[in-house]
């Protein structure tokens, strides 16, 4: 008991929880600004647009050119997703390899140039790179306090992802469920505090700024009847395939490239920005940006995208990625699989088109990241919908089956590898752990 109290009234404990909570408030208010700042970037972007679309063929390559410079030779490790160096850093042994993968330095270019990819229409997502400005910024509370080692090296790294998506999205449990799932593959109950009280504060910061609201709106969609669940059987085949399909392409895509990189970034980041440009040419700028908006319409049957969007915003998005840019592909990967399930919804007449939609979502994003009890949280959360609980779950695990059948290893994972392997020491051991499916 009195060891108890004297850790209540311990001064060091408390700067030690001030701290940690401070930096859990800063994520969750630096994940709303980001997110309105993003908003606001996308309106620029189609509003220089507006004036003529043939700018989108100067515009895209040379902010495409500028911000894979910066991203080269000013904030080296800030490329792609982000979520792929959190996952390393949580695996790697090496502390200068860590810190070269999260620091403050990261989180702000990560920022900064994930902004000027909206200017430029890539198709980015700013969740991803939300994780990996979380993870960096709880990792850096590292050098102002003596947390212990073990918080330090994986407690803060997690807890900051987490924190990240659950301001992002404004989904609470998704960011925990993907904070298991997806960047540590195992449970560590030492650190389930930390992550349920970094996901309350960032969360909460971030409902103060945006506002109460579900990031797609609110869905009635729902199965009657067992026929119906055809829909979950082709949303989880198609999206699996799809899904499967995109993440085997984009690895090999970057492991062809990457020599290419080191002699002509150049060249491959204005052939990115020109590929871009001339997809948002003929997709009549419905492929530019994280595609939320096209999702929303999508979902709520106001859209008139036709049939060619999805795969309009695969290769946009896959162009994205390979030019080496920083940018996520979650919010890219929901609007493509709300297309999948539109463009499926006319096979189905007697299943409500937003019950296809939704379940395409789900089958899609698993299908790339291969986690579906986050695929299956993260949309249920989105759309306030609670009656799919179980034709969602179902999808995404056909939908994993699938996926698995074509790319083995989950995309960030693999991502993350490459990043060990560049960072790691030699001799170093960087086996992946066994999943935990």
């Amino acid at each position: 008991m009195r060891h108890q109290l004297s850790g209540i009234f311990s001064v060091r404990d408390w700067k030690t929880r001030l701290i940690f909570w401070t930096g859990a408030l800063t994520v969750g208010l630096t994940a709303a600004v980001f997110a309105m700042s993003s908003n606001y970037v996308m309106a620029l972007h189609s509003s220089i647009i507006a004036h003529s679309r043939w700018w989108s063929l100067l515009l895209s390559p040379l902010v495409m050119i500028t911000v894979v410079f910066c991203t080269r030779h000013l904030f080296p490790g800030t490329q792609g997703s982000g979520i792929p160096q959190a996952i390393a850093a949580l695996r790697s042994e090496n502390d200068g390899a860590r810190r070269r993968m999260l620091s403050l330095r990261i989180a702000a270019g990560k920022l900064g140039l994930t902004l000027l990819g909206f200017l430029g229409g890539a198709s980015i997502g700013r969740e991803g790179p939300t994780v990996h400005i979380g993870a960096s910024m709880m990792y850096s509370l590292g050098r102002f306090t003596k947390f212990p080692p073990h918080y330090v090296r994986h407690g803060l790294i997690m807890v900051g992802g987490a924190a990240g998506i659950a301001a992002a999205f404004n989904t609470p449990i998704a960011g925990i469920i993907f904070a298991i799932e997806e960047m540590a593959r195992f449970y560590e109950e030492r650190a389930t505090g930390l992550l349920l009280v970094a996901v309350i504060i960032a969360g909460l910061a971030a409902l103060a700024i945006l506002g109460n609201y579900t990031y797609f709106g609110e869905s009635n969609a729902s199965l009657t009847g067992v026929h119906s669940w055809i829909a979950v059987l082709m949303c989880g085949v198609a999206g699996g395939l799809l899904g499967g399909v995109f993440s085997r392409v984009l690895l090999e895509g970057m492991k062809r490239l990457r020599p290419a990189m080191a002699k002509y970034w150049l060249v491959v980041a204005a052939a990115s920005g020109l590929t871009i440009a001339g997809i948002g040419l003929l997709s009549d700028g419905s492929s530019y940006g994280t595609g939320y908006d096209e999702a929303r319409h999508i979902l709520l049957g106001h859209s008139t995208l036709g049939w060619t969007f999805p795969f309009y915003k695969i290769a946009a998005t896959m162009s994205s990625y390979l030019s080496g840019a920083p940018g996520g592909i979650f919010s890219p990967s929901l609007s493509i699989g709300a297309g999948l399930g539109g463009d499926l919804a006319p096979l189905m007449p007697y299943v409500p088109t937003s019950a296809v939609v939704l379940l395409g979502m789900v089958g899609y994003f698993t299908g790339v990241v291969q986690t579906p009890l986050t695929a299956s949280v993260i949309v249920m959360e989105m759309v306030d919908d609670r009656s799919m609980v179980f034709p969602v779950i179902t999808t995404a695990i056909i939908a994993l089956g699938t996926s698995r059948l074509i790319c083995k290893t989950p995309i960030y994972w693999a991502l993350a590898e490459e990043f060990l392997t560049e960072k790691q020491p030699s001799g170093r051991n960087t086996r992946r752990p066994k999943q935990v499916t």
